[in-house]
């Protein structure tokens, strides 16, 4: 007997040995599995947040785009109105004094015969005039 025990003693040591090895290797990979999950969660997380406030960030890049075009637009369309503004003026001053000119050469011409000298600077001070007319009704053509 005392032969076998050492055989009996010895065999169950071997199974108990494999199935710890066994159980050894799935609380492993059980483990790594979890760690594995764990990790994916953390980047899939992580993932979502970055979209989220990449989202949030545009929307108000967005906006305070809008904003300031808006405000430029606005600042665009006063400054347009007092130009427009200042050149009605400018024009109606200098259309006055076209007429006022015209009338003053009228004048002279069925006045003084004598006096043509008068009537030609008066003539080129009108063209002149009109001239300047001419620009600053162009001018506002293209700011329209």
């Amino acid at each position: 007997m005392s032969t076998h025990a050492p055989l009996e003693t010895s065999g169950a040591p071997l199974y108990e040995r494999s199935t710890r090895s066994k159980r050894n290797k799935r609380y492993f990979f059980l483990f790594a599995m979890v760690w594995l999950m764990l990790i994916m969660i953390g980047i899939a997380g992580a993932k979502l947040y970055s979209d989220h406030i990449q989202r949030q960030v545009a929307a108000d890049l967005e906006q305070q785009t809008a904003e300031q075009i808006a405000a430029m637009q606005k600042q665009y369309d006063e400054r347009l109105a007092k130009l427009e503004t200042s050149y009605k003026e400018e024009l109606s001053s200098l259309e006055g004094k076209v007429d006022a000119l015209n009338e003053l050469l009228t004048f002279t011409k069925d006045n003084a015969d004598v006096k043509t000298d008068n009537s030609n600077k008066l003539y080129s001070q009108l063209n002149e005039v009109k001239k300047k007319l001419n620009e600053l009704q162009k001018s506002l053509d293209v700011l329209k």
